[in-house]
């Protein structure tokens, strides 16, 4: 067997100024195909303000919301923000990039971020119910069972570095 690391073809940076947009749509198309399904009507209606709400969009062009973006050929195809230093705030990749270790990668440079340019010991985050898993296996633990509020249903999680 060839035990070579298999090397993805796409890019991982910063997100640019103008790839928020971009990234926004992709976010908000994924969201609905794999998590809205799980959240009420209040709860998609909130997501959808978060991600669209100014007050975020000015944090990012401030550097203090955080968020890389894998890119294919000039298109964002997922994307990982973190915000209050240590905390995921999103992390989605578009559906046709799914299972190619894309999530993983963005995740895995967003902690690498955290420990050594932020100096930080752990990150915490809200998992969706669709991706609980995911994180369990990136290493994640529960720190609280599921909960909901505002319509939207999370797992409180968290990895120490």
């Amino acid at each position: 067997m060839d035990r070579r690391r298999i090397r993805i073809p796409y890019e991982f940076r910063w997100a640019r100024t103008e790839e928020w947009t971009p990234a926004i749509r992709m976010i908000w198309k994924t969201f609905l195909k794999f998590e809205g399904k799980d959240y009420t009507e209040e709860g998609i209606r909130k997501f959808f303000d978060f991600i669209t709400d100014e007050e975020l969009y000015i944090s990012f062009l401030k550097g203090e919301y955080r968020m890389m973006v894998a890119v294919d050929g000039g298109n964002i195809i997922g994307a990982g923000s973190v915000r209050n230093r240590n905390c995921l705030s999103l992390l989605f990749v578009h559906e046709a990039y799914h299972y190619r270790g894309i999530g993983s990668t963005i995740l895995n440079k967003l902690c690498h971020y955290l420990k050594t340019e932020e100096g930080e010991r752990y990150m915490f985050l809200q998992a969706a119910p669709y991706a609980v898993n995911f994180y369990r296996k990136q290493g994640f633990r529960a720190v609280h069972p599921e909960m909901e509020f505002c319509g939207i249903r999370v797992t409180p999680m968290e990895k120490v570095f």
